[in-house]
């Protein structure tokens, strides 16, 4: 495919069979296709040859090996860079541009132009004609067959009747007498009694043309770098560590439950948890974050980060698509297969645009003959309309920009489901916020401990807590638990006797001969901790009271932190014009407490699944714009019913699942840059088809009316893709706006409740 309009043919022919709807990507070459069970593979392929094409099902990038300083596979892509494909495609343009680089000259340059210069020029062209144009004719060839016609269409004919008219010149129109001299001009001449040659449009065509799809080529292989980056990341073998040997076998190989050895400088080879070992993993390529992440046994780590310290033993969970790694690859190979509303009517209008501009180059021709004009500027006027007719620049102005971005959102943590999330995204203005998991951490953290003066200290309170709380599976003691191990790492926790668990009340146990019992603190605590109680209080934390042999010794606070960035990225959404509101299934007072910490000023709390989906149809009934974000299976409803779904990567797989852009990282202040981005991208399109329909609605008249010679026609031509695919490219370093540093307004705020 050349241009949209073999898009839109291709796109044509498959949807002819029932039940079938096709996207097709120019940038990409590939077909995302819908089909009844009913239509095979074969349905398919036939049904695209009959267009004229030739297609077949997309083979997986070869996996790499495990250390990501070993040389990648020597096999790549059809058309990257070094594959058989290009090496063709650049030999083609060298010799070329070898034969067609004298005829340029000696054309354009008078004074060069010796004795039978022309004859020369001639035998050099020929070849260029013939060969050097070769794809554009058997291109033409094979959709005259299928009664199609597209931008090959055009360049063959224009080189065609260009060599075809200059060999009518030389052997009958006085062209080829001796000595014969021919000024040069960007604009078409015609008159006098020798007719003139056109060489150098000739070998100027498939020149630029050829130089342009090179360079083309290589740009949009450039905004598909993000894609093939994270294909890179997959590990090709893995070491499996089975009944105490070691072996390496293919990842292909791997199971779920097996263990596999992760060494220093390796990539993890899929999704797993950690049996034994610690170390350092760098995500950066994975999820977009920048800090190194420390993991030790049973934390998970993801498939594809780089191990950067010791080894580590892991137990697959994830193999295959079903890794993060997979889901992410495949999130942003669908989002670059789709087409926004623009694009569509883009190639809408490209699938009547080859046909009416042979129409206009026959209809030119007719008027400069029937105006009683020389014969030469008629044919000059006709092969420069075919020449500068490009459809190629409307088909490349969407796909090269959703390429471009959607691998920049990917290196930043957001993953874009389509064009269509792209387009919701720009036009948000309320944005509903779910509290745990999204806002805060959604996990159970000690905020404080305050220890009764006089008594046994807040480290010795602490610990024998967190003693008697490891028999405990409840949130509120795991939190005591993991906080004692973070503050005092070098005292082994003592046994327990007599451990009884009460519900709704706290633990007890003995510990070193002491009767230890954490428990919910009440107005009957300790006179010393009462400020303490009242603060946790207003802060919506939890209070647990620790006491030793019937004293109070110790009040400590539990509650669900905020995220560190949520304060900037609430901030942030706001100063784009969006408007956030908090909805979340806790109490009134931890809600309130967190909206106030973020500058929220609309509340709904005490939300069940069923009041955070009623709330979205509301605010759409007001014909607001909605984006929910959320990350647990409570937010699922809401994620479908909005305009936009925006799920926290840290989330269930139903939030995902339901959401049209995923926040990799789980990092809230992301959804500030995905709005960024998105408005970035649009812009980009918008752009790009400004420039595709101004070009050839500037372009196509001054060809008509001989202001433009088919020479500079085909070097405008290739020009104009290249502007297009040059404008895209520049969303690859786009940057999101710099963090700005604010203390915030308030302290952090927790509470228990989802």
């Amino acid at each position: 495919m050349t241009c949209a309009a073999c898009v839109n043919r291709v796109e044509k022919r498959l949807a002819r069979i029932e039940g079938v709807s096709a996207t097709v990507n120019l940038a990409t070459g590939r077909a995302r296709v819908s089909h009844p069970e009913a239509v095979t593979v074969g349905d398919l392929l036939a049904a695209v040859e009959r267009a004229g094409y030739s297609a077949e099902l997309p083979a997986p990038p070869p996996p790499r090996r495990t250390r990501p300083s070993d040389p990648p596979d020597a096999s790549g892509p059809a058309g990257s860079p070094g594959s058989g494909g290009e090496r063709e495609e650049r030999q083609r343009l060298l010799v070329t541009a070898l034969l067609s680089v004298p005829v340029l000259v000696l054309s354009m340059a008078p004074v060069l132009q010796f004795r039978n210069w022309q004859w020369l020029c001639f035998v050099l062209a020929a070849p260029v004609v013939v060969w050097g144009a070769w794809p554009f004719h058997a291109r033409a060839v094979r959709g005259l067959r299928h009664a199609a016609a597209t931008m090959d269409t055009l360049v063959s004919l224009g080189v065609a009747a260009s060599f075809c008219w200059s060999a009518y010149a030389l052997f009958l129109g006085g062209a080829g007498t001796p000595g014969m001299r021919m000024p040069f001009t960007l604009l078409p001449s015609a008159g006098g009694e020798v007719a003139h040659v056109y060489l150098e449009a000739a070998v100027g065509v498939p020149l630029f043309v050829l130089a342009g799809r090179f360079l083309e080529s290589r740009a949009r292989h450039g905004t598909g770098e993000a894609l093939r980056s994270l294909a890179g990341l997959a590990v090709k073998d893995v070491t499996v560590r089975e009944d105490g040997a070691e072996r390496l076998v293919p990842i292909e190989r791997l199971r779920v439950g097996q263990e596999f050895i992760v060494r220093p400088g390796e990539r993890v080879a899929t999704d797993g948890v950690v049996v034994s070992g610690s170390s350092a993993l760098d995500l950066s390529l994975v999820t977009g974050e920048s800090e190194p992440v420390e993991v030790g046994p049973d934390r998970p780590v993801v498939g594809g980060a780089v191990n950067a310290g010791g080894l580590l033993v892991v137990r697959a969970t994830e193999v295959g698509a079903d890794t993060r790694l997979a889901r992410i690859t495949h999130m942003v190979t669908e989002a670059q297969a789709g087409k926004a509303r623009a694009q569509r009517l883009a190639d809408t209008v490209a699938g009547a645009f080859v046909p009416v501009v042979l129409a206009l180059a026959v209809t030119v021709l007719g008027f400069w003959l029937g105006a009683g004009a020389d014969p030469q500027a008629a044919v000059t006027a006709c092969v420069a309309v075919l020449v500068v007719a490009c459809p190629c620049a409307l088909g490349l102005a969407t796909p090269t920009a959703l390429l471009a971005a959607t691998g920049r959102g990917a290196r930043l943590g957001v993953l874009v489901s389509g064009p269509r999330a792209l387009e919701t995204l720009r036009h948000v203005d309320t944005v509903v916020l779910d509290k745990t998991g999204t806002l805060t951490t959604g996990r159970m953290t000690v905020a404080r401990v305050t220890a009764v003066p006089g008594g046994i200290g807040r480290e010795r309170a602490l610990w024998l807590a967190a003693a008697v709380e490891r028999g405990s599976e409840h949130p509120l003691g795991r939190a005591v638990v993991a906080y004692c191990g973070q503050q005092l790492p070098r005292l082994p926790l003592p046994e327990v006797t007599g451990f009884r668990a009460t519900a709704g009340v706290g633990v007890t146990g003995v510990v070193e001969g002491h009767r230890v019992e954490v428990r919910a603190a009440g107005a009957d605590a300790h006179p010393s901790l009462a400020e303490a109680l009242a603060e946790a209080e207003a802060a919506a934390r939890t209070p647990v009271l620790v006491r030793v042999d019937g004293a109070d010794q110790a009040l400590v606070c539990v509650g669900d932190v905020l995220r560190p960035g949520s304060y900037r990225a609430v901030d942030r959404i706001r100063r784009l014009g969006v408007r956030p509101v908090l909805a979340t299934g806790d109490r009134a007072a931890t809600a309130a407490h967190v909206a106030a910490a973020l500058g929220i000023e609309e509340v709904r709390a005490g939300c069940s699944p069923e009041d955070k989906a009623e709330l979205v149809r509301e605010l759409r009934e007001q014909g607001r714009r909605v984006a929910v974000i959320g990350d647990g299976v409570n937010d699922a409803a809401a994620l479908a019913g909005a305009d936009l779904g925006i799920a926290m990567g840290s989330g269930t797989d139903v939030a995902i699942g339901a959401a049209d852009v995923t926040l990799v990282r789980g990092d809230i202040e992301a959804v500030a840059d995905a709005v960024r981005l998105a408005r970035r991208t649009l812009g980009t399109i918008r752009l790009n088809l400004v420039w595709a329909f101004g070009y050839n609605a500037v372009t196509l008249p001054l060809a008509a009316v001989g202001l433009l010679s088919p020479m500079a026609a085909a070097a405008a031509m290739s020009v104009s893709s290249l502007m297009v695919v040059g404008n895209s490219l520049r969303l690859r370093t786009w940057q999101p706006s710099p963090r700005a540093r604010r203390t915030r307004p308030g302290g952090r705020a927790e509470g228990t409740g989802r």
